[in-house]
């Protein structure tokens, strides 16, 4: 009976393990099973290949001394560092890039560039695996004693670019060159070793893919005990000591305890990243907990329309609840980028859709704006109105910006199809094909579709060897149904459109579908060229913003589809901030072109604020404005520009 007894035990342990193990609903397809062939974003693929990553080596190998860093600390003459203390990543952040790009567009010669980056890093590692350039030329005795300096970023960034070419090469030298730093790390921190707590959140999350290319638990191990480092008042570096702001890098309370966003977005973004992949990994529900309700925090009082975080420049991140400026508003590229990547866990954690409605939100708006249509120029911040003084850059001297951006459109088959034990997901609607391996089956998939302009989506399904039953689950966004996933932050005030309805055809046949999470569930046997069709309402909708937003309250934001508006100085007689949008404008759909980007553009005939000619009055006439793509202003010079418009007149102010 013991015996039996014992049994049972061991036998309920493994089960409660199991499913303590089992917290990832959904598994995403990597991007380099995906083909994309869409209209909107291949342009943008292709030119990332090209004119980015172009930009982005010259800037690093030739503009700037950040590779010749590297070859110093080869050479061994006693040469000085040149530049800032975190260079060494942009480095690395540009061949993740160039990883990415290479297996969607093979290139010989960008191969060989990769290469020749990849000895040039090797030939600067230590022999005990240390690895950074700022500390090797100026001192190795001052090696992890600031856990400001950005060491363990910089080496999380480096892991990401070795993993990302070793997936796309099959080349080992730069994955091992990781490996053995990642190995030294390991030997002097952890329990029982000395204390690191990451002064910018990015060695987590790399550790993860550390672990999941080599199957090495020490790395995921690693990475969940830094994660445990925080809020224990152990951190030793100049933003604890100099600043003494313990919340600009969220280490006021333990991970696992935090209720609310604090500091800098971008390590924010960055580490609720790495605390879902270990989640997911090792089943820890005290981290998606916290997530869940920082997560709220985060989007229910702290984005903006765009999708963009953190309103302050003072820490390039979040100041109070409802904070948001417009023409003040901080928004960094980066920081939309880290939104696509922590939602885009959350929503493989939870298969909950509305984290895949923020992500959309942030990929077309806050972080597609950070790139131009040309490809070379960029933006460090996004505000939501300009009186015509910003302007795009060609680089930055903190760079991580280009590189970033660049590695996230390089790799957008990531976020597009996922798979479960019981089906398939499509979570944006991104013209592509790809091939899905089910427990029973594999899937050819085909997506065809002109959105974000068109609501008309098809998909092919095509079962590889016989009819198979499964679950198909399309993400029904948001705003179709005139509402938004945000606890009324922002909330749609027009219904120009018919009501949507949950319904969509399998071969021209008409069904009505089941809701579950934010998807369109279809149960079905699926045969060979079996197609469904969707037909998603784009209607332009105009948008208050709660109360508590004080800055935007009597103002309206535009929004058709996941895009999100803005009226720009070069289509509006060289103005946008005497225009008023009152409640009940409608706007008409029209074909448009934004130097070589054919978009759709929003054009109506509202009050337009005019000074009389002799200077001494004013007057509203009715004009006609056009609004654009939020995501495609100041690619024309410095213009005028604003994303929230009055909806009334409360008050005058004179320029002159």
């Amino acid at each position: 009976m013991k015996k039996i007894i014992f049994l049972l035990i061991v036998c309920l342990f493994q089960l409660s393990l199991s499913a303590q193990n089992n917290l990832q609903k959904i598994e995403f397809i990597n991007f380099s099973q995906v083909n994309v062939t869409d209209a909107f974003w291949k342009p943008k693929i292709d030119k990332v290949a090209t004119k980015t990553l172009a930009a982005c080596i010259y800037q690093t190998e030739v503009a700037t001394p950040r590779l010749r860093n590297f070859e110093r600390v080869a050479r061994k003459k006693g040469e000085p560092h040149e530049g800032i203390f975190y260079d060494d990543s942009d480095v690395f952040k540009a061949l993740e890039a160039m990883a990415y790009s290479l297996k969607t567009h093979p290139n010989a010669e960008m191969e060989k560039k990769c290469d020749e980056w990849i000895d040039k890093i090797a030939a600067a590692q230590q022999p005990d695996g240390y690895l950074n350039t700022w500390y090797t030329l100026k001192g190795l005795q001052d090696r992890y004693t600031d856990m400001s300096m950005h060491e363990d970023y910089n080496a999380g960034h480096m892991i990401e670019a070795a993993v990302a070419y070793y997936n796309a090469t099959g080349k080992r030298k730069f994955l091992d060159v990781c490996i053995k730093w990642a190995d030294h790390f390991d030997a002097l921190f952890g329990p029982g070793k000395r204390h690191w707590v990451t002064g910018h959140q990015e060695l987590e999350l790399a550790l993860v893919k550390l672990y999941k290319t080599t199957k090495n638990e020490k790395y995921l191990k690693l990475a969940d005990w830094l994660l445990s480092e925080r809020g224990k008042r152990l951190a030793k570096g100049y933003t604890w000591t100099d600043w003494k702001d313990t919340a600009y890098a969220q280490d006021i309370l333990p991970v696992k305890e935090q209720t609310q966003i604090t500091g800098h977005a971008v390590r924010a973004m960055y580490m609720y990243t790495g605390a879902a992949d270990v989640a997911a990994q090792t089943g820890d529900v005290d981290y998606i907990r916290a997530m869940k309700t920082v997560w709220q925090d985060v989007v229910y009082r702290n984005m903006y329309i765009t999708g963009g975080i953190g309103s302050a420049g003072s820490n390039e991140g979040f100041s109070q609840d409802y904070d948001l400026p417009n023409e003040q508003a901080y928004c960094e590229t980066c920081a939309s980028v880290g939104m696509v990547f922590w939602n885009q866990r959350m929503n493989a954690l939870t298969g909950d859709a509305m984290y895949m409605d923020v992500l959309e939100r942030s990929l077309y708006n806050g972080a597609l704006d950070g790139l131009s249509l040309t490809g070379d120029r960029f933006f460090y911040g996004n505000p939501l109105a300009s009186r015509g003084q910003h302007q795009r850059r060609e680089w930055f001297g903190t760079a991580c910006c280009p590189a970033n951006i660049a590695r996230m459109v390089a790799s957008l088959g990531d976020y597009i199809y996922a798979k479960s034990d019981d089906g398939i997901y499509v979570n944006l609607f991104v013209g592509s094909n790809t091939s899905i391996q089910l427990p029973k089956t594999k899937v050819d998939v085909k997506m065809e579709t002109n959105y974000p302009w068109e609501g008309k989506v098809k998909i092919i399904v095509n079962p590889q060897e016989k009819k198979s039953t499964f679950k198909l689950y399309i993400n029904m966004p948001d705003w179709a149904f005139n509402h938004l996933d945000i606890d009324g932050l922002y909330n749609i005030t027009t219904d120009d459109g018919e009501p949507f309805h949950f319904s969509y055809k399998i071969n021209g046949k008409s069904f009505s579908g089941s809701y579950e999470n934010g998807y369109l569930s279809i149960t079905n046997e699926w045969k060979k060229g079996d197609v469904v069709e969707l037909d998603l309402p784009m209607d332009v909708k105009l948008i208050t913003a709660k109360a508590e937003l004080k800055q935007n309250n009597n103002r309206i934001a535009i929004q058709r589809g996941p895009i999100v508006y803005c009226v720009e100085g070069a289509d509006n007689n060289n103005k946008a901030w005497n225009i008023v949008l009152p409640a009940d404008t409608k706007f008409e759909t029209i074909d448009y072109k934004i130097m070589d980007e054919p978009v759709k553009a929003l054009a109506a005939e509202v009050p337009v604020v005019l000074v009389g000619e002799d200077g001494l009055s004013i007057r509203t006439e009715k004009r006609k404005i056009v609004a654009i793509p939020y995501y495609t202003w100041a690619n024309r010079g410095k213009n005028e520009m604003q994303v929230w418009l009055p909806s009334t007149i409360k008050d005058v102010k004179i320029n002159y």
